[in-house]
Order: C-alpha cells, then structure tokens, then sequence
C-alpha cells in the first residue's frame, strides 16, 4: 500500500471512529509505528487531523464535547482506579473542592460517611450523591447549568469562590499537557475551573492517560500550578517524566 492511500484510510478512519491510536494502526497496517506518526503528522499539516497523545483526532472533533453520559462510558475502568488512587489526598476533615467532571464525580461517591467534611461543588451529580451525607456540609455553587456538564458557571459561581478557601481541590479536565497546561472547550466554564484553583491550597488533577497532549480551547491553569497529577499507566515514562519536571507529583492509578 502506498502512503497516500494509508493516509486516506487514516483520515477516513478518524472522521468514522473519532480517534486515531498509533498503536491499533500500526497492527492493522503492518507498518511500524513510526510510519503511522509520519503518517498523522503529514495529515495535521493537510488540516485534516490534530495529533494527541498516542494518535490523532478528527478536526471536526476539536469544538465538539460530548455529554456526561457519554464521557462517564469512556475509559470508565481507568477513571474508576483514578477515582480510588484520589481518595488518598482526601483529608480525615477539612473542606474539599469537587470540580465538574465523570472522575470527580465517581470520587464523590467514594467519599465515606463518616468523615466530617465541607464539599463544595459546581457538579449537580456530586451534589446530588454527597446531599444525603449527615456528616457533610455540602455548598453547591450558583449561576447558568450547562447541560453539556451539568456544571454551574458564570458570575454566581465566580463571586462566592473569590471569597472561599478551600483545604483540598479535585480538578478534572478535557486536555492537559505541560506546554498548554489543563483546558477545556467552554470559557465559561474554564473561568470557574480558574477561580477553584486559586480557592484551593492544595490542588489534584484527576486525568486519564488519553487526555494528555489533547489540548482544547480555553486553559483554567498551568501545570505548574498543579501539585498532584493522578493518572493511570497508560500514560508512557516520558510523559511522566515530562509532568514531573514542573514538580508536580504524578500518581499512576
């Protein structure tokens, strides 16, 4: 097969499927995966595709965010060990800052009921599974909900966490990468990621392996201002080795 012909099958593949994985493409093509890098990167100059960690995605995908549904079914093994490896960073009591997001939400369901803790949220499902909680004061965040997340964002939310400092701060994120740092699609909801960051003293980012390098739109904050990373061991040793040299301690879930 000639390189152009592999190339149309790549971009046709990534229109059909949303993603291209290195790895799977140089199986099914017989080529080394050297090829298929050069391959992607000869397609991301054509406009055709974006290069992320592991592969490429559609560029047709670079403005799309798929539901919480959807999100929650995807690498929900590795999110669900993520989500346990978070549980250690919890604190016995203290107050605790739950960002919007599939991880983040499946530790608030981790969280025992015997602790005594102040949650705030912007995340109705972690409100809606931490409500019942005796032990807990739970703060759920005002202003718009975006139904895409179900997170609240906007001035309502802004102004309470300018005033607010919070122990611990659990972040979840669309992208991350050392360069571009952690960012998501919508700015509205990229600002009350900001501002929960600079609420908290101590912050974690709960990130699947396929998220790095899958920069998006609007950054909440350098990965420098992140003080625990918890992924999982998909994630290869010079990527680690990439996130520690900004101190950041990185967990492998």
């Amino acid at each position: 097969m000639y390189g152009a012909e592999r190339q149309q099958l790549l971009a046709q593949r990534a229109r059909r499927d949303g993603r291209i994985d290195v790895t799977a493409a140089a199986a099914e093509f017989e080529v080394a995966p050297e090829t298929i890098r050069r391959d992607l990167a000869a397609l991301e100059r054509q406009g055709l595709l974006r290069r992320v960690y592991g592969g490429a995605i559609p560029v047709e995908r670079l403005d799309f965010e798929p539901g919480v549904s959807l999100r929650d079914q995807t690498n929900a093994g590795d999110k669900e060990r993520i989500a346990k490896a978070a549980f250690d960073q919890v604190p016995a009591r203290g107050t605790v800052l739950l960002d919007a997001g599939t991880t983040t939400a499946r530790l608030a369901g981790l969280l025992p009921a015997d602790r005594e803790l102040t949650v705030v949220t912007n995340s109705l499902p972690a409100a809606n599974q931490l409500a019942t909680r005796t032990n807990y004061n739970v703060h759920l965040l005002g202003g718009r909900i975006r139904g895409t997340t179900l997170a609240t964002v906007e001035s309502w939310a802004l102004d309470v966490l300018r005033g607010l400092t919070v122990d611990v701060g659990f972040f979840g994120t669309n992208g991350f990468s050392v360069e571009r740092g952690c960012t998501t699609p919508d700015p509205a909801e990229s600002a009350v990621k900001a501002a929960m960051v600079a609420a908290s003293r101590k912050r974690v980012l709960l990130a699947d392996h396929s998220k790095y390098g899958d920069d998006r739109f609007s950054r909440f904050a350098e990965l420098a201002e992140i003080d625990v990373v918890i992924t999982d061991g998909g994630l290869d040793e010079a990527a680690v080795d990439e996130i520690k040299r900004t101190e950041a301690e990185v967990v492998l879930a």
